[in-house]
């Protein structure tokens, strides 16, 4: 029983290099010393989508194109607030393609960009910021002198 290895990268290399350049299946596998069924393989997989490697994607097919991803990012830096609703909605009217919120929020968490979360409390104005930092300051003062007493 013969004994099977994988080809490296190199020797792929070679081996599509040789073919690229009018030699036969034949010639290359009597050269090498390798299977011309294993050529075969090799070269078909490289004329199919020109690449010579042997792992194959097994995940999920992508719903957005890298434009669509390059759109989204832009969007997001440019629209500081924008949630991942609205990201969706925007790509949606601008290209066609129906992406859910959540594939939005993983796509921009992928490059390093969050979606935005629409604000659950309300804001506070400046009066309630300047009686908190009064407050805080008392406080301050407080422990401060009341510290030689413990």
């Amino acid at each position: 029983m013969a004994q099977r290895n994988h080809l490296d990268y190199f020797l792929r290399g070679r081996i599509i290099g040789r073919l690229e350049c009018g030699r036969t299946q034949l010639e290359v596998s009597e050269e090498l010393g390798i299977a011309k069924s294993a050529i075969s393989r090799l070269w078909q997989r490289f004329q199919d989508d020109g690449n010579e490697s042997t792992y194959y994607s097994t995940g999920r097919l992508r719903v957005t194109t890298p434009n669509e991803d390059q759109y989204l990012a832009a969007t997001a830096k440019t629209n500081r607030r924008i949630t991942a609703s609205d990201l969706s909605r925007q790509l949606s009217s601008a290209t066609g393609t129906t992406v859910s919120r959540p594939t939005v929020y993983r796509l921009l968490e992928h490059i390093g960009l969050y979606a935005r979360r629409p604000v659950r409390c309300v804001p506070l104005t400046a009066t309630h910021c300047r009686l908190r930092l009064t407050w805080s300051r008392e406080g301050m003062n407080c422990r401060h002198h009341n510290s030689g007493l413990v």
